[in-house]
């Protein structure tokens, strides 16, 4: 079963990832760790990586979705959880493509729906633990530029749902509950 977790920064998506990888055996994709590997990787695929990265460049979707191929080439999973892609309808196409041309399905898109303020007060928090015990921080963990984050999230992602929901794929969890919760509501809809 191949999934994509969305939602906002916070929502808890990398928790639930880690519960689904340790209780199902199924393997998260994320690209921003998929980016950073492929860096340091030596390959053909990581040097152009580390060329557009160091240009201080976003990595284009081509990138990105041969570096998604690469590992559902090599790595033999139960399912695949992808996390942080797509972000856009161009780059949820190319998915769809790329898993059709393997003969892989996407099974089921699940959103993690949390309050904007909830959010940001969550990670604010876990900012402010982290400084409290002397542990390194995000720049960018703090309501100003949260709010920025979640606004480009919004525009870009929202039209994802539709997109999903219009295939049958698309279901909804609610962020807010316990992390058990959450993980019960996310078991239920990946066993329905």
């Amino acid at each position: 079963m191949n999934i994509i977790l969305l939602g906002p920064p916070g929502a808890g998506k990398g928790t639930q990832a880690q519960f689904l990888v340790a209780e199902r055996g199924m393997v998260q994709l994320s690209t921003g760790d998929m980016l950073r590997e492929a860096k340091s990787s030596g390959t053909e695929m990581g040097k152009q990586v580390a060329e557009v990265m160091d240009r201080g460049e976003l990595v284009t979707d081509e990138i990105v979705i041969g570096l998604i191929r690469e590992k559902l080439e090599t790595v033999d999973a139960p399912g695949f959880i992808f996390d942080g892609f797509p972000r856009t309808l161009k780059q949820a196409d190319a998915l769809g493509d790329l898993l059709a041309d393997m003969g892989k399905t996407l099974d089921r898109v699940i959103e993690l729906r949390v309050e904007d303020d909830v959010l940001v007060s969550r990670i604010v928090g876990r900012a402010e633990e982290a400084a409290a015990a002397g542990k390194p921080v995000r720049a960018d963990d703090n309501e100003e530029s949260l709010r920025t984050r979640l606004a480009a999230y919004y525009k870009m992602t929202s039209p994802l749902v539709g997109y999903y929901y219009a295939k049958g794929m698309y279901s909804r969890v609610d962020g807010m509950a316990s992390m058990d919760e959450v993980k019960a509501q996310i078991a239920a809809q990946l066993d329905s």
